[in-house]
């Protein structure tokens, strides 16, 4: 009220109070299972509806004589949506002593009166008897106690007809192991609350069992992936349990690694190098962003630095070694093929005339120094570029690619293939770096090293592992890409996996051989994706939508390991030592430099 209302000897209003009734106050209220419970529920005989989803509760209603210990594996590790739960109600000991009591007698008393009418004797009496008085004899001596378990299964679908197929899914894998399951028939509703995490058990179907079958179904098994031997990719994150795998061990031996930049695939692959030298593996790399140079040094293998000012070169036209199954005919008209493919990638393309063209002075050069398909390749000096700018200049219809080849020959690029080559990769570690080469050049010269790996591969059989780091430089050609996928698909025949890298995704699986590399790959881990991809990634790998944001939401290191149908989430970790041999975090490498100068001046 005012000074001037009070002058004036007006009387305060008195304020309008509106009280809510209680039941109002609490209708208004939300609580947690407000906002975790389904939009819609509708109960039916044999599901329960769910909003969009539908779910159905089974029941275990029988078990076999003897449970083995890992029956409910297949379950747990079944790649569908479904929720467990075991609930184990202790039996009085005393109560079911004096039940077996009365339960022996009756069987005693069943095989007394067989015997007595002359009957065979009843191998299930026997058994029978035999298993009471084993139970009987642990149950006394506390070795062993009963329980009353139920084992509930609901599990999930979006519409009937795909509840049906994994209800038959689930019965047939456990009916294999000859335990049996039933619907919750007009049960839906107990069923349903006996399976959420709030430890009612409403539907009460249970079965005895002693403490040894019991604990065959305890702890739940979670999912693991890993083999009895191999090296260590990582840390199954859902239980910490060790993702351990042997490549060669599986159908074949290659790998893909999808990631964006910066969130640990070269780590994890050095990772793999390191641990796979240590198992005497031996490694090849093809590395574009100079990566992997202290790691060679710390090792002990080679670096060869492949540029147009480099020392190291290699001739494309070098035959292999005949190996033992092949003729010296299929390996000169492979190697023939392989050049035409070089030439198509070099030239900017190749018309179908000019196809022939290159085809044929192929052939006339390797000719020329007399290398045929009866010659030993081993004794013979394989022709250069020069001399096969020198046939092609004198066939009729080829002076556009003589033109477009003098660049190779003559000019600027002169020095990187028209050399002998001088690269040797006997050793278990050989990395080519490709970093200081032009980014026009970068699929040419892919394409060469690996075209040389290759042959290298053929001379002697032994385990190899081939990396490609960011692999789609190699798949923006259409014959690159289809040398690569030759490798993984022709690798296994020559003990060789092939582990292909790459950031930019997109480009990858564009590729008409893109899928096709990645289906020949027995291995897959995607660490963390971008935003603008994961859909691709997703529908690619058949990931949930769970999955799909543990992608877009993991850490550096952190990720997906595929092998086959199965897959877990990842954790990838590193000894200290590893750490500091294959770390690529500039302040770390800044660190490692300055320690390694303060030596030399100590040593000095």
């Amino acid at each position: 009220m005012s000074i001037l209302d009070k002058i004036l000897g007006k009387k305060e209003a008195s304020p309008i109070v509106s009280i809510l009734p209680e039941e109002i106050y609490q209708a208004g209220v939300l609580e947690l299972k407000d906002v975790i419970a389904p939009s819609a529920l509708k109960v039916s005989p044999k599901d329960i509806n769910l909003g969009e989803k539908v779910g159905r509760t089974l029941f275990v209603i029988s078990y076999p004589r003897f449970l083995d210990e890992s029956w409910f594996a297949p379950i747990i590790n079944l790649d569908k949506v479904f929720n467990v739960s075991i609930f184990v109600h202790p039996v009085d000991t005393a109560k079911i002593l004096r039940h077996f009591q009365k339960k022996v007698a009756e069987v005693q008393s069943q095989i007394s009166r067989r015997e007595e009418k002359g009957l065979v004797r009843d191998p299930a009496l026997d058994t029978a008897y035999q298993d009471l008085e084993t139970l009987r004899d642990q149950l006394m001596q506390a070795q062993e106690h009963l329980f009353d378990v139920g084992v509930y299964i609901t599990i999930f679908a979006d519409n009937e007809g795909e509840l049906d197929k994994l209800e038959s899914e689930i019965k047939s894998i456990l009916e294999s192991k000859l335990v049996y399951l039933k619907p919750a028939l007009f049960q839906q509703e107990q069923g349903f609350k006996s399976v959420i995490p709030v430890a009612d058990d409403q539907l009460n179907v249970h079965s005895k069992l002693n403490s040894s079958p019991l604990s065959s179904a305890f702890p739940f098994v979670s999912f693991d992936l890993t083999s009895d031997k191999g090296i260590l990719y990582g840390i199954n994150r859902h239980n910490s349990s060790l993702v351990l795998f042997d490549r060669y061990s599986l159908e074949n031996y290659n790998s893909v690694t999808f990631a964006v930049a910066g969130a640990g695939k070269s780590y994890c692959t050095k990772l793999e190098i390191l641990r796979t030298l240590m198992f005497d593996g031996d490694v090849i790399v093809i590395d574009p962003e100079k990566e992997y140079e202290y790691m060679a040094e710390a090792t002990g293998g080679k670096y060869f630095n492949i540029s147009l000012n480099s020392e190291h070169h290699i001739n494309p036209f070098e035959l292999p070694a005949v190996a033992e199954d092949e003729s010296a005919s299929d390996v000169l008209r492979s190697n023939i093929i392989n050049l035409v493919g070089l030439f198509r990638i070099m030239l900017g393309g190749l018309t179908q005339e000019e196809d022939a063209i290159i085809d044929r002075a192929i052939t006339e050069t390797y000719a020329l120094k007399d290398i045929t398909a009866e010659s030993d390749f081993t004794k013979v000096e394989p022709p250069l570029l020069s001399d096969f700018e020198l046939v092609l200049a004198g066939m009729e219809g080829a002076d556009s690619l003589v033109q477009r080849l003098t660049k190779y020959t003559k000019g600027t690029w002169a020095g990187f293939i028209n050399r002998p080559s001088n690269v040797d990769i006997n050793n278990k570690f050989v990395v080519f770096s490709l970093r200081e080469m032009e980014d026009e050049l970068k699929p040419v010269a892919m394409y060469i090293v690996t075209h040389y790996i290759w042959n290298s591969v053929r001379k002697i059989r032994k385990k190899r592992l081939l990396v490609i780091d960011e692999a789609w430089w190699m798949m923006k050609s259409e014959d690159t890409a289809s040398f690569l996928f030759g490798l993984a698909k022709r690798g296994r025949k020559y003990w060789l996996g092939l582990a292909t890298i790459t950031q930019d995704v997109d480009d990858f699986l564009k590729s008409p051989y893109g899928l096709p590399i990645l289906t020949n790959s027995s291995i897959q881990i995607l660490l963390k994706q971008s935003p603008t991809i994961i859909d691709h990634i997703q529908q690619t790998f058949n990931l949930t939508d769970e999955e799909k944001y543990l992608l877009l939401e993991s850490d550096v290191g952190e990720g997906m390991f595929f092998v086959g149908l199965k897959h877990v989430a990842i954790q990838i970790r590193a000894s200290y030592t590893e750490d500091q041999i294959i770390t690529t975090n500039p302040a770390q490498m800044q660190q490692i430099e300055e320690s390694k100068r303060q030596l030399e001046s100590a040593g000095h």
